[in-house]
């Protein structure tokens, strides 16, 4: 049986990308290019790609999921909460202009801005296939 107490000798030195799950190439596409994502990947016969913002943020999208009732996210919605990544969260410089041009665009800020915490104000929204997406301004002291 593994032990759990001896140190990994090689733990994550940096965070490189996360997947979401999308029902639509095109429309998902589109979204994360309005939020700043351009396509640098296209994995032909992997359903996904591979999306970068101009800071190095990536994202995978990956184009196999199937369309639920009403963007459904069983991860956050279903009266039953079984394990999963619920949500990525990024990292904006100003959690106010950010706010202001996402209601410019009609996108739905599901919560906040609200501060969480000692060191950060965050807010969500939902893509077009209801994943959640947190964007936070991190408080000075904080932004390393």
């Amino acid at each position: 049986m593994p032990s759990y107490i001896d140190s990994n000798p090689q733990p994550a030195i940096a965070f490189d990308h996360v997947g979401i799950r999308v029902t639509k190439r095109a429309i998902a596409k589109a979204f994360y290019e309005k939020l700043g994502f351009r396509e640098t990947i296209t994995i032909p016969h992997g359903e996904a790609n591979e999306m970068v913002t101009d800071a190095g943020v990536r994202i995978n999208l990956i184009f196999n999921g199937a369309k639920q009732l009403n963007n459904t996210n069983v991860l956050l919605d279903a009266p039953i909460k079984v394990p999963g990544i619920t949500h990525p969260a990024f990292i904006v410089e100003d959690i106010s202009a950010l706010k202001h041009w996402l209601e410019h665009q009609e996108i739905q800020i599901t919560e906040g801005p609200k501060q969480l915490g000692p060191r950060r104000v965050a807010l969500f929204i939902r893509d077009p296939d209801g994943n959640v997406l947190e964007f936070n301004q991190l408080f000075e002291q904080d932004i390393k």
